[in-house]
């Protein structure tokens, strides 16, 4: 609940400005996280190669209006314009847009930026605090630097997949672009932290935030536990967090994790045996026991059933849902994730986008302006930075910008 004297109060990142670089999902991501708490965000794309996300999507019809839903869940807020920085004037406009700038967000291949002298060094000399953060899939640094990536193939490079497959399936690739939506996050939170830093000390920031180093932080536990060169016992995964076939077929997922969960669980199914288990070791050397009594009672009662059961004892379980379950549940309603705007095209339909995953009891996250076009706000953009019409003009009928 918000304090009672809670008002209203600007949101975070209000009077910042953020030049998005970035395209598909984990640089434009970051810089939705920017936008949501209140920065001025401006995606920069090329005149005649728009992020490709624009054309990603069910709805075909949004697709070729640029507005795809993959583009449109991290678009908002922003402002776009459409500029040719591989031009000596797009160059220019956009250093010129850099020296008013607070942030500079980019995900391009290691290097790209600076064999166009538009480097960290150069941007960094146009403005000393400015916050530049790269997104790369390896880092600037090792023998991989070079290396371009997408989420699926640093999944297969981190060993995410050969942890999340079984015997019978082989490794598996996550059902969603996880390390990208995770970099993104990473890097938002690297971007706010040195913008703590720039007001105590006045500098600004250069931030390598690569897509490898965030799948192995995901993995934290297991990654460590892979370089320890001491003693390792071997540990069978514990009973109590597995899934179970129930009563009317469907899965729960459950998440007896500790000692304490595992002893209510198992008081409530009346199994003294194992409810009497008082630390890790036990829990491990009767996990397969214990996991044969729970395929057996779980086979008993419906899904629905033992979500109620264990919910009302404090264990945490679920039934496994699908996405367009989950996503339509009305407790989402209630927290209110989800947001919108008009439809963006005729004959399709409002599009719903996740706001942020978190909430704030005043000047929190908030959409203000729907997704923008390729380029529709060019002429606005470059107005103010004292280009005239006839300069702009000039420059679209050049193709250095659309």
């Amino acid at each position: 609940m918000a304090p009672s004297d809670a008002g209203p109060r600007p949101r975070p990142f209000e009077g910042l400005r953020v030049l998005d670089l970035t395209h598909v999902l984990a640089g434009p991501f970051c810089a939705y996280q920017l936008a949501v708490l209140g920065a001025d965000v401006i995606k920069i794309e090329p005149p005649h190669t728009p992020d490709c996300a624009r054309g990603r999507g069910p709805d075909d019809a949004l697709n070729a209006a640029g507005l795809g839903i993959n583009y449109q869940v991290q678009g908002a807020n922003k402002r776009a314009l459409a500029l040719d920085l591989a031009d000596p004037r797009g160059r220019a406009l956009f250093l010129r847009l850099v020296d008013g700038a607070d942030v500079v967000i980019e995900n391009f291949r290691t290097g790209a930026l600076a064999a166009l002298g538009l480097g960290a060094e150069a941007l960094t000399a146009a403005n000393p605090r400015l916050i530049h953060c790269t997104l790369t899939g390896y880092g600037a640094t090792g023998e991989r630097a070079g290396v371009n990536a997408y989420d699926n193939v640093i999944q297969a490079a981190s060993g995410l997949m050969a942890r999340t497959g079984t015997a019978e399936t082989g490794p598996l690739k996550a059902g969603a672009s996880v390390i990208d939506y995770a970099t993104g996050y990473a890097a938002a939170f690297a971007i706010a932290a040195a913008l703590v830093q720039r007001a105590r000390t006045g500098h600004g920031q250069t931030i390598d935030c690569a897509m490898f180093d965030t799948a192995l932080t995901l993995m934290a536990p297991e990654a460590s536990a892979a370089l320890y060169a001491g003693t390792k016992a071997p540990r069978p995964s514990e009973a109590g967090i597995g899934a179970y076939r129930t009563a009317d077929g469907e899965l729960v997922m459950l998440g007896a994790f500790n000692v304490r969960q595992n002893r209510r669980l198992w008081q409530a199914l009346g199994r003294p045996e194992f409810a009497s288990i008082a630390d890790w070791n036990g829990l491990w050397a009767a996990s397969g026991a214990m996991r044969d009594a729970l395929a057996e009672v779980f086979a008993t009662r419906t899904a629905a059933d033992w979500e109620a059961f264990l919910h009302g004892i404090g264990v945490p379980a679920e039934r496994v849902r699908r996405l367009d379950e989950a996503v339509r549940l009305p407790h989402l309603a209630a927290r209110g994730l989800f947001a919108g705007f008009a439809p963006a095209e005729p004959g399709t339909a409002p599009v719903a986008l996740p706001l942020a995953a978190f909430r704030y009891a005043a000047g929190g996250p908030e959409l203000t302006r729907p997704p923008p076009r390729h380029g529709e706000h060019s002429a606005e953009i470059l107005a103010g930075l004292g280009c005239s019409a006839d300069e702009i003009a000039a420059l679209r009928a050049d193709g250095v910008i659309a």
